[in-house]
């Protein structure tokens, strides 16, 4: 087996799926993690708070119910009734999944880490690269938005003249009364 083999013991794709979008941060479950490295996800949580100095606010933290909530939408986890967690999930950044290799010292472990820092990295780079991308689709909702607003104004001009039409009107001209 060589080297890249070694590397590459888990498919990208899993990898990719398993990563979020919280708090404007790119991170990983901490039960995710813990599949991944073969390891409960009570047992990784232990190894975390032995060492919790390791893993300040910007590697790893708690999710809030509200966000864990919305990320339990997203990918159907179990219900607690039916054997799922009892506390909130941690999160890991990429340089938590970094400080994770240190608690963790198993080769799969290793390898896995080095997976995920290299998915990371491609992820920020494409985020750079096509930074002016997400420039132009932030400029076509802004355009978009403001079109909304006129096709507001638009119908709110329809319905001034809609309450106009069902007012009475006055009649013009020669009425006989008038003599």
């Amino acid at each position: 087996m060589t080297a890249k083999e070694t590397l590459s013991i888990i498919p990208e794709n899993i990898l990719i799926n398993k990563i979020y979008e919280i708090r404007g941060f790119k991170v990983m479950l901490d039960s995710d993690l813990a599949e991944l490295y073969g390891v409960e996800t009570k047992r990784l949580n232990e190894q975390i708070k032995r060492n919790i100095e390791r893993f300040p606010e910007d590697f790893m933290f708690q999710l809030t119910e509200i966000e864990w909530q919305s990320l339990r939408s997203q990918i159907a986890t179990s219900k607690i009734a039916r054997g799922g967690r009892k506390y909130l999930p941690n999160v890991f950044t990429e340089h938590g999944v970094l400080m994770l290799s240190s608690v963790l010292n198993s080769q799969q472990a290793i390898q896995v880490n080095i997976q995920i820092v290299r998915i990371f990295s491609r992820i920020r780079q494409w985020l750079s690269e096509n930074g002016e991308l997400k420039y132009d689709v932030e400029e076509i909702k802004r355009k978009l938005n403001n079109q909304d607003k006129n096709i507001e104004l638009v119908f709110s001009y329809l319905d001034q003249l809609m309450e106009k039409k069902n007012e009475p009107r006055k009649q013009i001209g020669f009425k006989p009364d008038d003599l």
